[in-house]
C-alpha cells in the first residue's frame, strides 16, 4: 500500500560540451512536463523510493550520486488514486525532492507514464515545467551543483 507522500527527482549529467543537464519528462496522461515522480510504497524510506521511481520509470541506475534537497511541496491527496485508502483526514501529500546524477553515457528507458524526455540545460528545462514545486527543486538542486 502507498503512503501519503511522494518523490520528485531531477537526473542530471555532465553535458558534452561542458556544464550540466537536466532530464525532464513529458508525462503520457497530461502532456506536462516534470521531473520523475512516484509514491512512497508502506515501510519505505522517501531515498529507496526515489531510488524506485528513477529505475521504474527511466531504466536509469545506479546513479553516481543522491542529493537530497530541501525544497517540499504539498500536493492536495485527491488527485492521487490511493487518497480513499487514507482516511479522511489525509487533505494533502507530501512531496520530498532528490537530484540524481548519472553518466553521462546512460541511456533513458521510458515507462508508459511518459511519451518523451529531454535533456536540457538548467533554463531551458526551468521553462518547461508545470509544476511549481518541480521548479523550485530544480533551481535548488541547480544552485547546489553550480555553487560547490
Amino acid at each position: 500500500m502507498r503512503a501519503p507522500v511522494n518523490v520528485l527527482v531531477f537526473p542530471f549529467r555532465a553535458a558534452l560540451a561542458g556544464g550540466l543537464e537536466y532530464a525532464v519528462f513529458q508525462r503520457a496522461d497530461s502532456g506536462g512536463w516534470q521531473g520523475v515522480a512516484g509514491g512512497v510504497e508502506a515501510g519505505e524510506t522517501p531515498l529507496r523510493a526515489a531510488r524506485r521511481e528513477l529505475a521504474e520509470e527511466t531504466g536509469l541506475r545506479p546513479a553516481r550520486r543522491w542529493i537530497r534537497l530541501d525544497a517540499q511541496a504539498s500536493v492536495p491527496a485527491r488527485i492521487f488514486r490511493d487518497w480513499p485508502s487514507w482516511g479522511p483526514k489525509v487533505y494533502v501529500v507530501r512531496e520530498l525532492a532528490f537530484g540524481a546524477e548519472v553518466a553521462p553515457t546512460e541511456t533513458v528507458r521510458l515507462s508508459d507514464e511518459h511519451r518523451a524526455v529531454e535533456w536540457l540545460a538548467y533554463s531551458e528545462v526551468r521553462d518547461r515545467l508545470k509544476w511549481d514545486s518541480n521548479r523550485t527543486a530544480l533551481w535548488e538542486l541547480h544552485t547546489r551543483l553550480t555553487e560547490e
